[in-house]
């Protein structure tokens, strides 16, 4: 079994300081959080980033002031979120990837999203799956519900996207598809033989969605964006404190944990 990548979404765009005081929201204490989760077990820092009063943005100033702190500190792959906020027009979201990270989220679908809709029409899609292609960045395809794998396969039939894929199911969303083993199974046997797959729980399903992922032979993603909770009741104290629990558990049954480079090997990254 190829050894374990650990995703760490460090801030989001829904969770707030009210939500847990420990959310990282300026450059700086986003840079520290992807240090120590590196220094944790992390290899990809799944990014998100916030403007002066908190809010969620893409602006691309914002974002290369982030990425070159992290990576000051950091060998970690620093995956730039396209997915924004809910009501963020398509360019918006794209603006980040003219600064080539080494990845980037492709949602390949629309989902309702709690109480709003996450717009993924197909002329979004493939724009930004175009813009991907113009800048070297590796996708990660997310998936929120199972038809969002059939439509990621057609991007490779038009030439947007190149096989081997990866792909993250993004599960427990209120809207889409549910946290249940059931559905993790199901997801993954959808997937075209040969790819790769992480899994993002939503809130309480994060650790049991994680155990399977280590015993199956994906990967996992953990942190305050899909999560605050370190168990029912108790705040995490910071998004490390996840990450090192997914480490023991990969511990405990004999998987070992990529480095960031044994991650890019994997996902067939070229270190830049």
């Amino acid at each position: 079994m190829e050894k374990l990548i650990i995703t760490a979404a460090l801030t989001g765009a829904e969770t707030t300081k009210e939500h847990n005081p420990n959310l990282p929201v300026t450059p700086q204490e986003i840079a520290d959080a992807a240090y120590e989760a590196e220094q944790a077990g992390a290899s990809i820092i799944h990014l998100h980033v916030r403007d002066r009063d908190g809010r969620p943005t893409q602006s691309v100033e914002t974002f290369r002031q982030t990425i070159s702190l992290i990576q000051k500190k950091c060998r970690a792959i620093i995956q730039v979120s396209t997915g924004g906020a809910v009501g963020m027009t398509a360019e918006e979201r794209i603006a980040p990837i003219s600064l080539k990270p080494e990845m980037a989220t492709l949602t390949t679908g629309t989902v309702n999203f709690g109480d709003g809709v996450f717009l993924n029409p197909p002329e979004y899609i493939e724009h930004f799956a175009q813009k991907m292609k113009e800048n070297g960045v590796k996708p990660e395809i997310e998936v929120f519900e199972a038809g969002m794998i059939k439509n990621a396969l057609a991007l490779v039939k038009k030439g947007l996207i190149q096989m081997p894929l990866h792909f993250d199911f993004v599960m427990g969303v209120p809207g889409g598809i549910p946290g249940e083993p059931r559905d993790l199974v199901y997801l993954v046997e959808s997937i075209p033989a040969g790819s790769t797959w992480t899994v993002a729980g939503i809130g309480r399903y994060e650790l049991t969605l994680g155990a399977m992922a280590i015993i199956m032979g994906g990967h996992v993603r953990v942190g305050f964006e899909d999560n605050i909770y370190y168990k029912k009741g108790e705040l995490a104290e910071s998004n490390a404190q996840l990450v090192e629990r997914i480490v023991r558990l990969a511990g405990e049954f004999g998987r070992e944990v990529a480095t960031p480079d044994e991650a890019r090997e994997i996902l067939g990254i070229k270190k830049r």
